[in-house]
């Protein structure tokens, strides 16, 4: 039997909506690659990767993309003696929103290329033919 859509649309509305503030010992990371068996390694705004479970409410609920951001609780699974650093407690849904916040991480700003910037660039460029390339070296 299918999840009531009740439950399905309250998960999805608490993806899209930020917390006011973040706990201390969570952290926003980036999506990094599908370990499997509901397992996710997940790179921090720290620079390392860390193993991490997807909380039980989103399981069937909410896939997960690479390059899509998560909340992780680090203190959930202190306690167990494993590899798993912490539990993925909440899904970045509206990231334009998350980015608004004061607690969103720095190295995790958008990058923006814009070619309005560059004053000598028209746009993007082909690469020169082999017809070009022959008379440079010439």
């Amino acid at each position: 039997m299918p999840k009531p859509k009740r439950n399905i649309n309250a998960v999805a509305e608490a993806t899209l909506t930020p917390p006011d503030i973040l706990a201390p010992h969570h952290l926003i990371a980036r999506l990094k690659q599908a370990a499997g068996k509901n397992l996710y390694n997940l790179d921090t705004a720290a620079g390392t990767t860390i193993l991490a479970e997807l909380n039980q409410k989103f399981r069937s609920t909410i896939w997960l993309r690479r390059g899509s951001y998560v909340v992780v609780d680090t203190a959930s699974l202190a306690d167990r003696e494993n590899k798993l650093g912490g539990e993925i407690v909440n899904v970045v849904g509206d990231e334009k929103a998350w980015r608004k916040m004061s607690y969103w991480p720095v190295e995790f700003a958008k990058k923006t290329s814009s070619y309005a910037e560059d004053s000598d660039d028209e746009g993007p460029q082909m690469p020169p033919s082999d017809d070009e390339e022959e008379e440079k070296e010439r």
